[in-house]
Protein backbone atom coordinates (compact mmCIF):
# COMPACT_ATOMS: atom_id res chain seq x y z
CA UNK A 1 0.00 0.00 0.00
CA UNK A 2 1.25 3.41 -0.61
CA UNK A 3 0.84 5.54 1.98
CA UNK A 4 -1.34 8.38 0.98
CA UNK A 5 -1.78 9.74 5.03
CA UNK A 6 0.08 12.22 6.27
CA UNK A 7 3.84 11.65 5.44
CA UNK A 8 5.87 9.33 7.84
CA UNK A 9 9.06 10.38 6.87
CA UNK A 10 11.11 12.59 4.25
CA UNK A 11 14.02 10.64 2.81
CA UNK A 12 17.12 11.58 4.65
CA UNK A 13 20.36 12.60 3.69
CA UNK A 14 23.97 10.99 3.09
CA UNK A 15 27.07 13.22 2.11
CA UNK A 16 29.72 12.79 -0.40
CA UNK A 17 32.86 14.82 -1.50
CA UNK A 18 32.26 14.86 -5.27
CA UNK A 19 32.36 18.72 -6.30
CA UNK A 20 29.98 20.64 -8.59
CA UNK A 21 31.40 21.04 -12.30
CA UNK A 22 31.84 24.58 -12.73
CA UNK A 23 31.48 25.64 -8.64
CA UNK A 24 32.86 28.98 -8.59
CA UNK A 25 34.89 30.87 -6.01
CA UNK A 26 36.85 34.29 -5.96
CA UNK A 27 40.20 33.60 -6.49
CA UNK A 28 41.56 35.69 -3.69
CA UNK A 29 45.13 35.32 -2.16
CA UNK A 30 45.68 34.79 1.08
CA UNK A 31 45.58 38.17 2.59
CA UNK A 32 47.55 38.89 5.66
CA UNK A 33 44.69 40.67 7.63
CA UNK A 34 41.40 40.58 7.15
CA UNK A 35 38.44 41.95 9.81
CA UNK A 36 37.24 38.89 10.35
CA UNK A 37 38.15 35.42 9.53
CA UNK A 38 35.36 32.34 8.81
CA UNK A 39 36.57 28.94 8.87
CA UNK A 40 35.04 26.63 6.77
CA UNK A 41 33.26 27.31 3.48
CA UNK A 42 29.68 25.36 4.29
CA UNK A 43 26.28 26.83 4.49
CA UNK A 44 27.25 28.63 7.90
CA UNK A 45 30.55 29.63 6.85
CA UNK A 46 29.43 31.40 3.39
CA UNK A 47 26.20 32.63 5.35
CA UNK A 48 28.55 33.96 7.56
CA UNK A 49 31.00 35.71 5.14
CA UNK A 50 27.88 37.18 3.52
CA UNK A 51 26.55 38.94 6.31
CA UNK A 52 29.85 40.00 6.88
CA UNK A 53 30.35 41.49 3.82
CA UNK A 54 27.04 43.20 3.39
CA UNK A 55 28.32 45.32 6.88
CA UNK A 56 31.54 46.40 4.50
CA UNK A 57 33.88 44.64 5.82
CA UNK A 58 36.97 42.61 4.83
CA UNK A 59 36.52 38.68 5.23
CA UNK A 60 38.04 35.82 4.04
CA UNK A 61 36.73 32.44 4.42
CA UNK A 62 39.61 29.49 4.74
CA UNK A 63 38.02 26.26 3.82
CA UNK A 64 40.04 22.45 3.90
CA UNK A 65 38.86 20.63 1.48
CA UNK A 66 39.17 21.89 -2.72
CA UNK A 67 35.57 22.91 -2.67
CA UNK A 68 32.28 25.07 -1.28
CA UNK A 69 29.72 23.15 0.49
CA UNK A 70 30.59 21.23 3.49
CA UNK A 71 28.17 18.95 4.08
CA UNK A 72 25.76 19.95 1.16
CA UNK A 73 27.23 18.84 -1.92
CA UNK A 74 25.68 18.20 -5.63
CA UNK A 75 27.51 15.27 -7.95
CA UNK A 76 27.09 16.27 -11.44
CA UNK A 77 29.67 13.73 -12.89
CA UNK A 78 29.34 10.16 -11.53
CA UNK A 79 26.13 9.61 -13.08
CA UNK A 80 24.26 10.62 -15.91
CA UNK A 81 22.11 13.52 -13.76
CA UNK A 82 23.08 15.83 -11.18
CA UNK A 83 22.05 14.60 -7.27
CA UNK A 84 22.50 15.76 -3.65
CA UNK A 85 25.26 13.35 -1.94
CA UNK A 86 25.05 15.73 1.18
CA UNK A 87 21.98 17.28 1.96
CA UNK A 88 18.62 17.18 0.15
CA UNK A 89 16.47 19.58 1.69
CA UNK A 90 15.20 23.01 2.59
CA UNK A 91 12.53 23.48 5.24
CA UNK A 92 10.12 25.73 6.51
CA UNK A 93 9.76 27.69 3.42
CA UNK A 94 7.53 30.61 5.02
CA UNK A 95 10.45 32.10 6.59
CA UNK A 96 13.62 30.06 4.98
CA UNK A 97 15.80 33.04 3.23
CA UNK A 98 17.48 30.27 1.44
CA UNK A 99 14.54 29.67 -0.68
CA UNK A 100 14.53 33.01 -1.82
CA UNK A 101 17.80 33.40 -2.28
CA UNK A 102 17.90 30.11 -4.51
CA UNK A 103 15.14 31.83 -6.65
CA UNK A 104 17.82 34.78 -6.58
CA UNK A 105 20.30 32.85 -8.70
CA UNK A 106 18.23 31.73 -10.96
CA UNK A 107 18.02 27.71 -9.19
CA UNK A 108 13.84 25.75 -8.66
CA UNK A 109 12.74 25.05 -5.59
CA UNK A 110 9.52 23.57 -5.59
CA UNK A 111 8.37 21.53 -2.67
CA UNK A 112 8.95 17.95 -3.12
CA UNK A 113 6.39 14.84 -3.41
CA UNK A 114 7.54 11.92 -2.17
CA UNK A 115 6.04 8.37 -2.45
CA UNK A 116 5.83 6.35 0.95
CA UNK A 117 5.82 2.72 0.68
CA UNK A 118 6.27 0.11 3.56
CA UNK A 119 7.79 -3.47 2.43
CA UNK A 120 7.22 -6.25 4.54
CA UNK A 121 8.66 -9.19 2.91
CA UNK A 122 8.38 -8.99 -0.59
CA UNK A 123 4.99 -7.11 -0.52
CA UNK A 124 3.72 -3.77 -0.09
CA UNK A 125 2.10 -3.13 3.60
CA UNK A 126 -1.88 -3.33 3.87
CA UNK A 127 -3.85 -1.00 4.69
CA UNK A 128 -4.44 -2.37 8.15
CA UNK A 129 -0.73 -2.82 8.66
CA UNK A 130 0.28 0.44 7.49
CA UNK A 131 -2.55 1.79 9.98
CA UNK A 132 -0.94 -0.35 13.03
CA UNK A 133 2.76 1.18 12.09
CA UNK A 134 1.35 4.92 11.74
CA UNK A 135 -0.24 4.20 15.01
CA UNK A 136 2.76 2.80 16.79
CA UNK A 137 5.06 5.19 15.75
CA UNK A 138 2.58 7.98 16.95
CA UNK A 139 2.37 6.29 20.45
CA UNK A 140 6.31 6.38 20.32
CA UNK A 141 6.59 9.30 19.20
CA UNK A 142 4.35 10.78 22.03
CA UNK A 143 6.36 8.89 24.81
CA UNK A 144 9.10 10.64 23.77
CA UNK A 145 7.77 13.91 23.84
CA UNK A 146 5.83 13.37 27.47
CA UNK A 147 9.77 12.20 28.84
CA UNK A 148 11.17 15.51 27.60
CA UNK A 149 9.20 17.25 30.24
CA UNK A 150 10.57 15.21 32.79
CA UNK A 151 13.06 17.23 35.36
CA UNK A 152 15.35 14.29 33.96
CA UNK A 153 16.94 14.45 30.69
CA UNK A 154 16.70 10.44 29.59
CA UNK A 155 17.23 8.49 26.14
CA UNK A 156 14.30 8.05 23.59
CA UNK A 157 14.86 4.64 23.80
CA UNK A 158 14.38 4.17 27.16
CA UNK A 159 10.84 5.37 27.19
CA UNK A 160 9.37 3.50 23.97
CA UNK A 161 6.38 1.88 24.85
CA UNK A 162 7.03 -1.87 25.29
CA UNK A 163 4.00 -3.05 23.15
CA UNK A 164 4.99 -1.83 19.76
CA UNK A 165 4.57 -5.66 18.39
CA UNK A 166 6.22 -6.04 15.07
CA UNK A 167 6.56 -2.11 14.39
CA UNK A 168 8.97 -1.86 17.03
CA UNK A 169 12.31 -2.15 15.29
CA UNK A 170 10.96 -0.30 12.14
CA UNK A 171 9.86 3.25 14.38
CA UNK A 172 13.22 2.56 16.19
CA UNK A 173 14.77 3.26 12.85
CA UNK A 174 12.43 5.96 11.58
CA UNK A 175 12.81 7.75 14.76
CA UNK A 176 16.70 7.09 15.50
CA UNK A 177 18.73 6.28 13.27
CA UNK A 178 17.02 7.23 10.05
CA UNK A 179 16.15 11.24 11.55
CA UNK A 180 19.51 11.48 13.33
CA UNK A 181 21.69 9.40 12.60
CA UNK A 182 21.99 8.05 16.27
CA UNK A 183 19.99 4.48 17.54
CA UNK A 184 17.48 5.88 20.26
CA UNK A 185 19.42 4.48 22.86
CA UNK A 186 22.01 7.57 22.22
CA UNK A 187 19.82 10.37 21.92
CA UNK A 188 18.58 13.03 24.46
CA UNK A 189 14.55 13.02 24.76
CA UNK A 190 14.90 16.77 25.31
CA UNK A 191 17.34 17.59 22.36
CA UNK A 192 14.59 15.68 20.00
CA UNK A 193 11.64 16.96 20.80
CA UNK A 194 13.20 20.90 20.48
CA UNK A 195 13.97 19.90 17.09
CA UNK A 196 11.42 21.96 15.09
CA UNK A 197 9.78 20.03 12.59
CA UNK A 198 10.81 19.66 9.80
CA UNK A 199 7.92 18.10 7.02
CA UNK A 200 7.66 21.21 4.63
CA UNK A 201 10.15 19.29 2.18
CA UNK A 202 11.59 21.65 -0.55
CA UNK A 203 13.74 20.82 -3.06
CA UNK A 204 16.74 22.32 -5.18
CA UNK A 205 16.17 20.54 -8.74
CA UNK A 206 20.19 21.67 -9.04
CA UNK A 207 20.82 20.07 -6.27
CA UNK A 208 21.88 22.21 -2.35
CA UNK A 209 25.67 21.84 -3.41
CA UNK A 210 24.53 23.85 -6.19
CA UNK A 211 23.02 26.56 -4.11
CA UNK A 212 25.84 26.43 -1.50
CA UNK A 213 28.36 26.92 -4.38
CA UNK A 214 26.42 29.65 -6.32
CA UNK A 215 25.69 31.50 -2.71
CA UNK A 216 29.55 31.26 -2.03
CA UNK A 217 30.38 32.47 -5.78
CA UNK A 218 31.33 36.04 -4.59
CA UNK A 219 32.86 35.42 -1.43
CA UNK A 220 36.54 35.79 -1.00
CA UNK A 221 37.57 32.00 -0.53
CA UNK A 222 41.22 29.94 0.46
CA UNK A 223 40.59 26.73 -1.01
CA UNK A 224 42.52 23.92 -0.04
CA UNK A 225 43.46 26.01 2.89
CA UNK A 226 43.75 23.97 6.67
CA UNK A 227 43.14 26.24 9.69
CA UNK A 228 45.74 24.63 11.14
CA UNK A 229 46.39 26.79 14.19
CA UNK A 230 44.46 30.07 16.00
CA UNK A 231 45.83 31.99 18.36
CA UNK A 232 42.97 34.32 19.74
CA UNK A 233 42.54 37.10 22.71
CA UNK A 234 39.58 39.00 23.78
CA UNK A 235 40.93 41.47 21.45
CA UNK A 236 42.16 39.85 17.99
CA UNK A 237 42.65 36.67 16.29
CA UNK A 238 45.93 34.70 14.02
CA UNK A 239 45.00 32.27 12.28
CA UNK A 240 48.04 30.07 10.84
CA UNK A 241 47.49 28.02 7.90
CA UNK A 242 50.55 26.06 5.21
CA UNK A 243 49.94 28.99 3.07
CA UNK A 244 50.71 32.13 5.57
CA UNK A 245 48.93 33.56 8.75
CA UNK A 246 46.31 35.98 8.62
CA UNK A 247 45.95 38.62 11.43
CA UNK A 248 42.01 39.70 12.31
CA UNK A 249 39.78 41.06 14.96
CA UNK A 250 37.45 37.84 15.54
CA UNK A 251 36.83 34.43 14.24
CA UNK A 252 34.13 32.32 12.85
CA UNK A 253 34.33 28.85 13.43
CA UNK A 254 32.53 26.63 11.57
CA UNK A 255 33.81 22.78 12.08
CA UNK A 256 31.55 20.28 12.61
CA UNK A 257 31.12 19.44 16.21
CA UNK A 258 33.33 16.06 15.87
CA UNK A 259 36.04 17.95 14.02
CA UNK A 260 36.11 20.87 17.39
CA UNK A 261 36.05 18.09 19.51
CA UNK A 262 38.76 16.25 17.71
CA UNK A 263 41.31 19.01 18.44
CA UNK A 264 42.13 18.85 14.65
CA UNK A 265 42.30 22.32 15.08
CA UNK A 266 45.21 23.63 17.75
CA UNK A 267 44.41 27.09 19.64
CA UNK A 268 46.32 29.30 21.53
CA UNK A 269 45.37 29.25 24.60
CA UNK A 270 43.03 26.26 24.29
CA UNK A 271 39.39 26.55 24.06
CA UNK A 272 37.80 26.61 27.20
CA UNK A 273 36.69 22.61 28.34
CA UNK A 274 33.36 24.13 28.72
CA UNK A 275 32.94 24.09 24.69
CA UNK A 276 34.92 21.16 23.95
CA UNK A 277 32.40 19.13 26.29
CA UNK A 278 29.53 20.69 24.84
CA UNK A 279 31.24 19.56 21.43
CA UNK A 280 31.81 16.13 22.71
CA UNK A 281 27.99 15.71 23.87
CA UNK A 282 26.71 16.99 20.42
CA UNK A 283 28.95 14.34 18.20
CA UNK A 284 28.07 13.47 14.82
CA UNK A 285 25.93 10.53 14.07
CA UNK A 286 26.49 8.38 10.99
CA UNK A 287 24.81 8.55 7.87
CA UNK A 288 25.33 7.29 4.24
CA UNK A 289 24.18 6.72 1.41
CA UNK A 290 24.92 3.72 -1.13
CA UNK A 291 23.67 4.89 -4.92
CA UNK A 292 22.78 2.13 -7.57
CA UNK A 293 22.24 3.00 -11.25
CA UNK A 294 19.09 0.16 -12.50
CA UNK A 295 18.38 -0.81 -15.82
CA UNK A 296 15.04 -0.02 -16.06
CA UNK A 297 12.88 0.10 -13.15
CA UNK A 298 12.90 -3.54 -11.82
CA UNK A 299 11.97 -2.32 -8.27
CA UNK A 300 8.58 -0.93 -10.21
CA UNK A 301 8.24 2.31 -8.51
CA UNK A 302 7.47 5.87 -9.46
CA UNK A 303 9.53 9.01 -9.70
CA UNK A 304 10.95 9.80 -5.72
CA UNK A 305 9.47 6.62 -3.79
CA UNK A 306 10.71 6.17 -0.60
CA UNK A 307 10.60 2.64 0.97
CA UNK A 308 11.03 1.48 4.52
CA UNK A 309 10.57 -2.22 6.20
CA UNK A 310 9.10 -3.84 8.27
CA UNK A 311 12.18 -4.69 10.43
CA UNK A 312 13.08 -6.88 13.84
CA UNK A 313 16.55 -4.90 13.62
CA UNK A 314 18.60 -2.14 13.09
CA UNK A 315 20.47 -4.07 10.07
CA UNK A 316 17.77 -2.07 8.02
CA UNK A 317 17.74 0.80 5.37
CA UNK A 318 15.90 3.67 3.99
CA UNK A 319 15.58 3.08 -0.26
CA UNK A 320 14.90 6.53 -2.42
CA UNK A 321 14.15 5.41 -5.31
CA UNK A 322 14.19 6.89 -9.11
CA UNK A 323 15.13 10.08 -8.05
CA UNK A 324 14.37 12.55 -10.41
CA UNK A 325 12.51 10.70 -12.94
CA UNK A 326 16.21 9.03 -13.36
CA UNK A 327 17.31 5.25 -13.07
CA UNK A 328 19.22 6.42 -9.52
CA UNK A 329 18.25 4.71 -6.58
CA UNK A 330 19.94 4.91 -3.04
CA UNK A 331 20.12 3.09 0.06
CA UNK A 332 20.33 4.84 3.08
CA UNK A 333 22.16 3.20 6.32
CA UNK A 334 22.39 5.27 9.46
CA UNK A 335 23.12 4.54 13.25
CA UNK A 336 25.18 1.80 14.32
CA UNK A 337 25.14 -0.50 12.01
CA UNK A 338 25.40 2.49 9.54
CA UNK A 339 28.66 2.90 11.33
CA UNK A 340 30.05 -0.44 11.42
CA UNK A 341 29.12 -1.38 7.63
CA UNK A 342 30.58 1.82 6.31
CA UNK A 343 34.19 1.24 8.49
CA UNK A 344 34.50 -1.86 6.37
CA UNK A 345 34.30 0.13 3.23
CA UNK A 346 32.80 0.26 -0.21
CA UNK A 347 32.68 -2.72 -1.71
CA UNK A 348 31.00 -4.12 1.59
CA UNK A 349 28.58 -1.31 1.64
CA UNK A 350 27.35 -1.85 -1.86
CA UNK A 351 27.11 -6.13 -1.20
CA UNK A 352 24.79 -5.24 1.49
CA UNK A 353 22.60 -2.34 -0.89
CA UNK A 354 22.12 -5.22 -3.71
CA UNK A 355 21.51 -7.55 -0.77
CA UNK A 356 18.95 -5.84 1.07
CA UNK A 357 16.88 -4.71 -2.15
CA UNK A 358 16.84 -8.37 -2.92
CA UNK A 359 15.29 -9.16 0.15
CA UNK A 360 12.77 -7.08 -0.97
CA UNK A 361 12.15 -7.06 -4.72
CA UNK A 362 13.33 -10.13 -5.77
CA UNK A 363 17.26 -11.55 -6.90
CA UNK A 364 17.23 -10.62 -10.24
CA UNK A 365 18.05 -7.20 -8.63
CA UNK A 366 21.23 -7.97 -8.79
CA UNK A 367 21.50 -8.45 -12.47
CA UNK A 368 20.50 -5.02 -13.04
CA UNK A 369 22.60 -2.78 -11.23
CA UNK A 370 24.63 -0.64 -13.64
CA UNK A 371 26.95 1.39 -11.65
CA UNK A 372 27.32 1.97 -8.14
CA UNK A 373 28.72 4.48 -5.82
CA UNK A 374 28.95 5.16 -1.62
CA UNK A 375 30.09 7.52 1.02
CA UNK A 376 32.04 7.48 3.79
CA UNK A 377 31.49 10.54 5.90
CA UNK A 378 32.92 8.81 9.50
CA UNK A 379 36.14 8.55 7.49
CA UNK A 380 36.24 12.41 5.73
CA UNK A 381 38.75 14.05 7.73
CA UNK A 382 37.45 17.54 7.45
CA UNK A 383 33.65 16.79 8.85
CA UNK A 384 34.31 12.96 10.47
CA UNK A 385 30.17 12.05 10.29
CA UNK A 386 26.74 13.29 9.57
CA UNK A 387 24.78 15.44 11.55
CA UNK A 388 25.09 16.26 15.48
CA UNK A 389 22.65 14.94 17.89
CA UNK A 390 22.63 15.43 21.60
CA UNK A 391 23.36 12.78 24.03
CA UNK A 392 21.05 12.12 27.07
CA UNK A 393 21.64 14.76 29.02
CA UNK A 394 23.53 17.50 26.58
CA UNK A 395 20.83 19.38 24.88
CA UNK A 396 22.09 22.41 26.72
CA UNK A 397 25.15 22.00 25.09
CA UNK A 398 23.82 23.40 22.23
CA UNK A 399 23.48 27.00 23.83
CA UNK A 400 26.78 26.76 25.23
CA UNK A 401 28.31 25.98 21.64
CA UNK A 402 26.61 29.89 20.77
CA UNK A 403 28.47 31.87 23.79
CA UNK A 404 31.53 34.28 22.68
CA UNK A 405 34.92 32.40 23.17
CA UNK A 406 37.03 35.98 23.65
CA UNK A 407 37.10 36.70 19.77
CA UNK A 408 36.08 33.50 18.58
CA UNK A 409 32.26 32.85 17.89
CA UNK A 410 30.99 29.01 16.56
CA UNK A 411 28.27 28.12 13.73
CA UNK A 412 27.33 25.46 12.30
CA UNK A 413 24.14 23.33 12.63
CA UNK A 414 24.79 21.89 16.12
CA UNK A 415 24.65 25.25 17.48
CA UNK A 416 21.09 25.94 16.63
CA UNK A 417 18.78 24.53 19.35
CA UNK A 418 15.86 23.69 16.77
CA UNK A 419 17.06 23.54 13.62
CA UNK A 420 20.05 21.26 14.88
CA UNK A 421 20.94 18.61 12.04
CA UNK A 422 19.26 21.31 8.82
CA UNK A 423 20.97 23.48 6.05
CA UNK A 424 18.70 25.92 7.57
CA UNK A 425 20.23 25.78 10.68
CA UNK A 426 23.50 26.02 9.57
CA UNK A 427 22.39 29.14 7.35
CA UNK A 428 20.45 30.69 10.55
CA UNK A 429 23.62 30.10 12.69
CA UNK A 430 26.15 31.66 10.50
CA UNK A 431 24.32 34.58 10.27
CA UNK A 432 24.12 34.77 13.99
CA UNK A 433 27.99 34.35 14.76
CA UNK A 434 28.64 37.30 12.07
CA UNK A 435 26.00 39.23 13.77
CA UNK A 436 27.82 38.80 17.09
CA UNK A 437 31.21 39.20 15.64
CA UNK A 438 30.63 42.65 13.59
CA UNK A 439 29.48 44.14 17.07
CA UNK A 440 32.47 42.44 18.84
CA UNK A 441 34.22 44.65 16.49
CA UNK A 442 32.47 47.82 16.83
CA UNK A 443 31.25 47.00 12.76
CA UNK A 444 27.81 48.04 14.27
CA UNK A 445 26.35 49.41 17.35
CA UNK A 446 24.62 46.65 19.60
CA UNK A 447 20.93 47.88 18.88
CA UNK A 448 21.57 48.49 15.21
CA UNK A 449 20.98 45.05 13.06
CA UNK A 450 23.21 44.60 10.24
CA UNK A 451 20.77 43.99 7.36
CA UNK A 452 17.01 43.34 7.74
CA UNK A 453 16.89 39.58 8.89
CA UNK A 454 14.77 37.42 7.41
CA UNK A 455 12.10 36.07 10.10
CA UNK A 456 12.58 33.30 11.84
CA UNK A 457 9.93 30.68 13.08
CA UNK A 458 8.74 30.39 16.83
CA UNK A 459 8.29 27.41 18.23
CA UNK A 460 6.07 26.75 20.03
CA UNK A 461 5.38 23.82 22.42
CA UNK A 462 4.06 20.71 20.62
CA UNK A 463 0.77 19.05 22.04
CA UNK A 464 0.84 15.34 22.05
CA UNK A 465 0.77 13.89 18.75
CA UNK A 466 -2.29 12.34 17.61
CA UNK A 467 -2.82 9.55 15.56
CA UNK A 468 -2.92 11.64 12.26
CA UNK A 469 0.09 13.63 13.48
CA UNK A 470 3.19 13.83 11.38
CA UNK A 471 6.28 12.04 13.78
CA UNK A 472 9.32 13.64 13.69
CA UNK A 473 11.36 13.95 10.37
CA UNK A 474 14.64 12.22 9.39
CA UNK A 475 16.85 15.31 8.99
CA UNK A 476 19.15 16.71 6.35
Amino acid sequence: MTITRRDFLSAAAGLAVTPVPGARAVAAPLPREADIVVIGAGAAGIAAARRIQAANRKVIVVEASGQIGGRCLTDATTFSVPFDRGARWLHNPDTNPMIKLARTVGLDVAPATLGQKIRIGRRNARAGETEEFLAALVRANRAIDDASRGKADVSCASVLPKDLGDWAGTAEFVLGANATGKDLKDLSAIDKVHGQDRNAVIACRQGLGTLIAKLGGEVPLALSTPANQIAWSGRDVTVETQAGKIAARAAIITVSSNVLAAGNIKFTPDIPKRQLDAASKLSLGSYDRIALQLTGNPLELGRDDVVIEQSNSMRTALLYANAGSSSLCFIDVAGSFGRDLTAQGEPAMVAFAVEWLTKLFGSEIAATVKKTSATRWNAAPFILGAMSAAVPGAQPSRKILTEPIGSLFLAGEATHETLWGTVDGAWESGERAADAALRKIGAVKDSEPVEAPAPVARRRRRAAPTRTAVPFSPIN
